[in-house]
């Protein structure tokens, strides 16, 4: 079985629909949603599907290795960043190396960094006055959306296009592409594992 961990720091959209695309899967699970948030609503989904959840704070992720032995423990093969908003600490990230992925929400490099996500980066898509935007899933590094592209989709900005709108498209991208890209790299580690 390849064991993926999902952290998440919302709603959890995009964490419910790669639980669901991997519900029947035999080789592929999602074993445990970790949050920095003990009220995100991702919580809540989890319970719902039935998959176990970690909650952790700044100091057990930075300070520790609690967050690392959990990993370990799950014998996880694949980590997924699905709107986690925080840097991925150098202990996870070198016991991880490139085995650990994200997704953003418009075409890296541009609209990229520490304070764009949301609908931050719509509306800045918008005011630039861009005519295409998407989705950029990405390998993690130490550094915010700087890790390299592995997989981008595009979409166009209408003339009348408002970030709500955008952003509905964006998430259909998401939904569509992440888990496939997902499947694709877990296919990846096992053969070379």
């Amino acid at each position: 079985m390849n064991n993926i961990a999902i952290f998440a720091s919302g709603s959890g959209s995009n964490a419910q629909r790669i639980i669901e695309y991997f519900n029947k899967n035999r080789s592929i699970s999602v074993t445990r949603i970790f949050c920095n948030k003990k009220d995100a609503y991702v919580l809540s989904r989890a319970e719902k599907l039935g998959i176990p959840t970690f909650v952790f704070g700044r100091n057990e992720f930075y300070n520790s290795n609690e967050v690392l032995d959990k990993l370990k423990d799950d014998e996880i093969d694949l980590i997924v960043l699905a709107g986690f908003l925080w840097l991925v600490p150098a202990n996870i990230l070198s016991e991880f190396s490139n085995r650990i992925i994200n997704i953003h929400p418009a075409l890296l490099p541009k609209y990229g960094g520490k304070s764009m996500y949301g609908m931050r980066v719509h509306e800045a898509v918008i005011s630039a006055g861009e005519k295409e935007s998407g989705i950029s899933i990405h390998y993690v590094n130490e550094k915010y959306d700087e890790g390299e592209i592995i997989f981008q989709k595009k979409c166009i900005v209408e003339k009348d296009e408002t970030p709500e709108s955008l952003s509905a498209k964006i998430h259909q991208l998401e939904y569509e592409h992440f888990p496939k890209t997902i499947e694709k790299l877990i296919i990846k580690v096992s053969l070379s594992s």
